[in-house]
Order: C-alpha cells, then sequence, then structure tokens
C-alpha cells in the first residue's frame, strides 16, 4: 500500500510539473470588424503529448443555456513546431491536433460575433465587445494554467477595456491566472468613453459604448453611492479593480456579472429621465451585488465549472432572486429611494409574480433546475407552466428578510445571513454551499425553524401571505382589486399586417376554457370588427362577469365561432402605505430591513455614505 501510494504521489508530481512547463498565450487580431470577424491566434508551448484536445466553452457562467458558442468559429487551422499538422474535430466543440510531441503547437481560428446582448460576442466597424466563453479556447484539462492575451486593436480604436490585470510594459496585453478567470474576463476594444472612481478603497473604470446623455460626474457619485452600500453589508470589497462595461443603444437593458467586473446593457437616452436614470442604477446595483453573492458566495454546483455541460443547481432563487432583491436594498440605502417607494417596488414584485398562473406550477427551486431547458427557452405557455427564479427569488427574499427581522426583534435581519455565509463558505471553507446548509445558516441567525417556511416558498407554490410579512414592518398593502368583478377574457394579443393575433391565453381563464389558442387571428367580438388589442375593446370591458361573448377567429384559414363565458379577473393590484401608527417593535424590524439597523452608523458616517442625513426620518 505504501508503495502503491508513493507511486501515484511521483506520478502526480510528474503530471503537474509537465503541466506547469506548458505555457498558453492567445493573440486577437480584427482584420474585417465590418463583416463581424475577430481573428484569433492561440500559442501553446512546453507539450509533450502526442496530441492536445482544445475546446470552446458551451455556455457563459451567469447565463444558464447551452449556447454552444463553438457554432461561430470558422478556418481552424493548426502547426506543431512551424508545421502543417493533422487535426479533426472529436465532438462538438472540441478540436484534437496530433502533435505528435511537438513543443509549439499554434492554433488560427475566426469567430462569427453578431448577437448583440451581455453574454455573446458583437463586432463591427465602431468597437468589439469580445465575451471570452465565445472567444478563447483552452487546452482539455489544463483549465487551471495560466494565460496571457494580447489585443491588437483595429486601425482608429485606441481603447481597451476589461478586469484582466494588465503584463506590465506591454500594451494591450493582460494576463490570467486561469481559465476561470479569462473566461470571467469579458474585453471591449474601440473608442469608448473611459471614467474612474474610487469607492470602498477600490478604483473603479466605467467604458461607455454609444454615447448618450449621461452625466458623467453625476455617475461617478451616484455608483459609488451603490458600491459602498454593497461594501457595508459583507464588511469588505474583495477587488483590487472593477470594470463597468456600459453599452448604450436606442434601447438597451440587462446585464451580466464577472468576478471584477460586469457587462450593461442601456438606453442611451434615459439618463436624463429619473424612472430611466433610476432603473439603470438598480441595474448597476443588481450586477454589483453579484460580487459577493454569485461570484463568491455561491451554489456548490456552480464552481469549479464544466465548461462542457449543464452545471445544475436548485439553488438561483438564491444566486439571482436575492440579487435582484437586493438591488431595493442597496438603492434605497444609497438614498435613490424612500421607504414608500421601496415597499412599493417590492409590492408589485409580489403582485407580479401571483399574476403569474406558473407560479402556481412550478416552485422556486424547480425553476432554478430548470433554467437551463425552460427559463432562456420560453414559449407561448410558458407564463401558465414557469415562474421566474429572479421573479419569485426576490419575493422569497424579501419574505424571509422580514421573518428574520420580526424573529430577532429587529436585531438581525436577511444581511446577517449573507455576511455570514460569505465569510463562512467562501473565505473559510473556500466551497459553495448547499441548500440545507443555506437554510440551516438562516435558522441558527433567526433562532427558528424555516422548515415550513421552505415548503411553502421554497419547495412549494402556496400563495404569498403578504399582508403578514409587510405588517411585521408596520406597512399596510391592500389590493386594489379586492372586492372588484372585472370581466376578463385571459388573452394577450399583439398586432400583425394589421389583424389582431392571440399570443397568449392565461390558464383558467375564459379564453383558455372556451378554447381559444395562440395564432388565432381574431375577427369579431360579438360581431364587432376588431380595431384595437382585443384585451382593451370595449365590447369586452362594458360586459359583465358570467356574460357569454362570441369571438369569431380565423384558424389554420377557417372561420369559426368560439362561445366564451366570461370570468372575474383575478390579479391583484398591490398598495401600500407606511403606518404612521406602527409599534416601536414594528418600526425596529422596518429599521433593521431596509438600513440594516444601522441608522446611527450612517448618520456619523454621512461623508461616506453619501444621501443618509435623512436616515433617521426614513425609518419612521
Amino acid at each position: 500500500m505504501k508503495t502503491s501510494l508513493a507511486g501515484l504521489i511521483v506520478l502526480l508530481s510528474i503530471s503537474m510539473t509537465a503541466k506547469s512547463q506548458v505555457q498558453i498565450g492567445f493573440e486577437v487580431n480584427f482584420t474585417e470588424p465590418q463583416a463581424h470577424y475577430v481573428e484569433m491566434e492561440m500559442n501553446i508551448s512546453g507539450l509533450s503529448k502526442d496530441y492536445v484536445d482544445v475546446k470552446m466553452p458551451v455556455w457563459a457562467p451567469g447565463s444558464y443555456l447551452v449556447r454552444e458558442f463553438a457554432k461561430n468559429v470558422e478556418g481552424f487551422s493548426a502547426t506543431a513546431n512551424n508545421k502543417p499538422v493533422k487535426f479533426e474535430k472529436v465532438r462538438k466543440n472540441a478540436w484534437r491536433i496530433y502533435s505528435a510531441k511537438a513543443k509549439n503547437v499554434k492554433i488560427k481560428y475566426r469567430v462569427y460575433a453578431f448577437e448583440i446582448s451581455v453574454r455573446t460576442s458583437f463586432v463591427d466597424e465602431s468597437h468589439a465587445f469580445l465575451s471570452s466563453t465565445g472567444i478563447f479556447m483552452y487546452p482539455d484539462g489544463m483549465l487551471n494554467l495560466p494565460s496571457t492575451v494580447k489585443v491588437n486593436p483595429y486601425k482608429g480604436w485606441e481603447k481597451v477595456s476589461t478586469g484582466l490585470e494588465p503584463v506590465t510594459g506591454k500594451p494591450f496585453t493582460y494576463k490570467a491566472s486561469n481559465f476561470d478567470i479569462l473566461f470571467d474576463s469579458p474585453i471591449e476594444v474601440g473608442n469608448q468613453d473611459v471614467f474612474e472612481f474610487t469607492a470602498s478603497g477600490v478604483k473603479h473604470e466605467v467604458a461607455m459604448y454609444g454615447g448618450g446623455n449621461y452625466d458623467s460626474d453625476k455617475l461617478k457619485i451616484d455608483m459609488a453611492k451603490v458600491v459602498e452600500q454593497g461594501t457595508a453589508i459583507y464588511g469588505e470589497n474583495p477587488n483590487k479593480h472593477y470594470t463597468f462595461i456600459v453599452h448604450n443603444r436606442a434601447t438597451g437593458g440587462g446585464g451580466l456579472e464577472h468576478l471584477n467586473s460586469t457587462v450593461l446593457g442601456a438606453s442611451r437616452d434615459k439618463y436624463a429621465d429619473t424612472k430611466g436614470y433610476k432603473d439603470f442604477l438598480n441595474l448597476v446595483a443588481h450586477e454589483y451585488y453579484h460580487l459577493w453573492n454569485v461570484k463568491r458566495l455561491r451554489p456548490v454546483a456552480l464552481g469549479p465549472f464544466d465548461y462542457d455541460n449543464e452545471n445544475y443547481t436548485t439553488n438561483l432563487w438564491v444566486a439571482e432572486g436575492f440579487t435582484s432583491y437586493y438591488e431595493n436594498k442597496l438603492t434605497h440605502r444609497a438614498g435613490f429611494f424612500t421607504v414608500d417607494e421601496t415597499a412599493q417596488a417590492l409590492a408589485t414584485a409580489i403582485a407580479n409574480v401571483v399574476n403569474t398562473p406558473g407560479a402556481k406550477v412550478q416552485s422556486a427551486a424547480e425553476a432554478s433546475y430548470d433554467a437551463w431547458i425552460k427559463a432562456y427557452r420560453p414559449n407561448e405557455n410558458s407564463n401558465n407552466s414557469t415562474i421566474s427564479y429572479y421573479s419569485k427569488g426576490e419575493v422569497v427574499g424579501m419574505l424571509m428578510d422580514l421573518e428574520i427581522a420580526h424573529a430577532t426583534k429587529g436585531t438581525k435581519s436577511l444581511d446577517d445571513v449573507m455576511k455570514t455565509m460569505y465569510h463562512e463558505y467562501y473565505k473559510k471553507l473556500g466551497r459553495g454551499y448547499t441548500d440545507a446548509e443555506f437554510k440551516a445558516m438562516v435558522e441558527k441567525i433567526s433562532g427558528i425553524s424555516f422548515t415550513d417556511f421552505w415548503a411553502k416558498y421554497v419547495n412549494g407554490t402556496d400563495a404569498i401571505e403578504y399582508k403578514k410579512y409587510f405588517g411585521y414592518a408596520g406597512i399596510n398593502v391592500v389590493d386594489e382589486n379586492e372586492g372588484k368583478s372585472v370581466p376578463y377574457l385571459g388573452v394577450a394579443s399583439k398586432k400583425v399586417e394589421g389583424n389582431i393575433i392571440v399570443s397568449a391565453v392565461s390558464r383558467n381563464s375564459a379564453a383558455w376554457e372556451g378554447g381559444l389558442n395562440v395564432n388565432d387571428q381574431v375577427i369579431t367580438v360579438d360581431r364587432v370588427p376588431v380595431e384595437v388589442a382585443i384585451e382593451k375593446m370595449p365590447v369586452v370591458t362594458g360586459k359583465n362577469v358570467g356574460d357569454v361573448i362570441t369571438v369569431t377567429i380565423r384558424r389554420d384559414g377557417l372561420v369559426k365561432d368560439i362561445s366564451l363565458k366570461l370570468k372575474a379577473n383575478p390579479n391583484i393590484k398591490l398598495v401600500t402605505t407606511v403606518n404612521e401608527n406602527a409599534s416601536e417593535g414594528e418600526k425596529k424590524v422596518r429599521e433593521r430591513w431596509l438600513l440594516g439597523g444601522k441608522c446611527r452608523l450612517f448618520l456619523k458616517k454621512h461623508l461616506l455614505f453619501r444621501g443618509w442625513n435623512k436616515c433617521a426620518e426614513k425609518a419612521q
């Protein structure tokens, strides 16, 4: 046994030494950006095998869908010791180069990049955005090796923005300590507007592409507030530097988190609009909060990553849903929203979940696990059969937060759970958490059992007791639709070439039960021609619950009549008000919930936590 173990150690040592001698470098070029191509060169030295397999990831961490990035690769070629060698594709995302123990292998390939999103690469004559998982390949079994990346900007392009570490003395050259770092570092190349600010002791770079009516001086101040609030929860900021890559377009949105950077989509002309500006700050808060939640504190399945296959977890309701919830807390604490506005935003989030028929079908845990096959592949029935782990997770986060604050009489909150989990699992144990471990920490911090809570809201589809939870914080909530009997058809429609086409049918509605189908062309309702969207037609809204209407449709070229018995609108509309006569206990819960129980600290440090000079007033 001792001899075998010693032999194994020797073999492992030899293997590790061999890998440590392998060096990997990339060179990125643009010869036809107007045609949306990026030219890649990958150099591998120090090899001693008969062949080497190189792979391209099939998905991008943070976006849970197999996107098959290899589909955009063309013109693959390889040389060994500067001589052409045989290669073949051995699976959908892997190429085998028969290098015959040659030490130096050079691989060239082109990537077509013409998909506008925060998770996919895009190249044109004005700039290049490289989403690394769809650009860089890696040698199989060598994800832990470092690499360098040299970017050669196209003529007229002068800037590169990325979270990668620069190589001293080499312009536009960067290094990554392993491929997880490289794949987590998008790159923007062009003439983007770049400005900087420092917050929580960290230098932040903002790279703005596409122009816009933003005020960079104002953004420096307000984005810094968001950074400071996130850092305050966890007690530390884990970065030396951070990069925001912002793509401003006619209409834009969405974001994707990375280890020390993020990519944001924004509408270039919405910064001067109050709502548009605050929406952008909410997006900043969401993606920045991911620094801790997901990128470091993570479900156990999300790292080390398997770049060839799906990485399943039931905990995206924490990873993404809680991040959606915390964007509200960060922007509130930064002074951008009042208590009333924040409570109303959360009430609206609850209503959106309740009004989704799929919330009664799919749990938060199921939505997380099925993200790979459902979340990014919606169909006309998705609203009836699924719920977003973002939306449901946001609501679960709020309920859990209030339950903890109520159970501890305002001395603890979800902040304490997240901070303790971060320091315990990321900092101390260096691994992700299981669902059971997360639940155990919630119970430890709160001092009560959360078994029933988990059964109802995480693994179940129970009705949300929103009045009870808002009541813990002295906030009243009413359903403005309660007691009303408004006729409801239960369809969504779109106008196609002047025709009204049914685009969705809600479960258990009159349309659902009567047999109205998606793709039906609605011609008349009770013999009245349809000229506007079906859900707004006076001929429908002028009816009563229980009335039967006749809808004439064209389906597959045939005209037919369908009788529908109108039902009452089941949707809720929640409105919140802060109870001015709340008890002292409720006020303590409210302060702990929204302000983190640090009102006095914020008042003393108002220069650091700008915008908090009315902290005490907001807590009342």
